[in-house]
């Protein structure tokens, strides 16, 4: 089995070299496609042995399967470029590769580190993700969280290790994501013509704090634990403000 390792990018210089290193020696390609960054991700990529393609941002999922459409090998690895591979992840994917299956997909436990913390609480690990299938049978749809659809008789593979992903590098970087995403979840609610009441949009921001930092062991994750479940909490609120303000603006017009 060969597994080409396919890699979306824009302006990732801090992330990307990290990402090829851990991924030498384990697959048989690399394929990069970056969307026409400004900073110097095109030259670390290019003292890797990587297939270097840049394309106009088609969408997270369209992307991703342009991506996979440029692959020498049917099995992808899809990784971001600030993921890497555990040791252990690594003699996993080597291990998989020594064998004959035909219909699966591989599905990792991904281990955020933020703000220099590795966080193992808060809803955030393992963090299960499906992220080695074949590309003939496997797509990526979805607009603002991208998922990858299978058949319902594919094989599920659990393999061993951590895939590292180093995320926020500071609070303010975390609360301008929030702030991004909040914006398209909300438009995306509002294309589907979903609505949510005051009820929600009051409680539902509390209870996730409490649902992460309570329920699901945030608290054990010190300090940040405690930033991060009070900034999940506040992307609850923004979504849903931001789609009322979406539906005001609307009667207006």
């Amino acid at each position: 089995m060969q597994i080409s390792a396919i890699i979306i990018t824009k302006n990732e210089e801090r992330n990307i070299e990290r990402c090829l290193q851990s991924l030498q020696g384990i697959v048989d390609e690399i394929v990069v496609v970056d969307t026409f960054s400004t900073d110097n991700t095109k030259a670390i990529c290019e003292k890797y042995n990587v297939k270097f393609v840049q394309q106009e941002w088609l969408g997270y999922a369209e992307q991703k399967n342009f991506a996979n459409s440029l692959s020498s090998n049917d099995i992808i690895f899809s990784i971001d470029a600030d993921e890497a591979l555990s040791s252990e992840l690594q003699q996993s994917l080597l291990d998989l590769k020594s064998t004959d299956k035909q219909h699966f997909v591989c599905q990792v436990n991904r281990l955020t580190n933020y703000c220099g913390k590795w966080i193992y609480h808060c809803g955030w690990y393992p963090d299960k993700k499906i992220r080695v299938f074949n590309r003939n049978t496997v797509k990526w749809t979805g607009t603002i969280h991208e998922t990858l659809v299978y058949q319902d008789n594919t094989d599920i593979i659990q393999l061993k290790g951590n895939l590292l992903h180093y995320s926020c590098y500071s609070v303010q970087e975390h609360i301008n994501n929030v702030n991004k995403y909040s914006t398209l979840a909300a438009e995306e609610y509002f294309k589907k013509n979903k609505k949510q009441g005051v009820i929600v949009l009051v409680f539902k921001p509390i209870w996730r704090f409490i649902s992460d930092y309570v329920f699901k062991g945030g608290f054990l994750d010190g300090f940040y634990g405690f930033v991060i479940c009070n900034i999940n909490a506040m992307a609850v609120f923004l979504k849903y403000a931001k789609l009322r303000e979406l539906y005001k603006k609307q009667k207006k017009e």
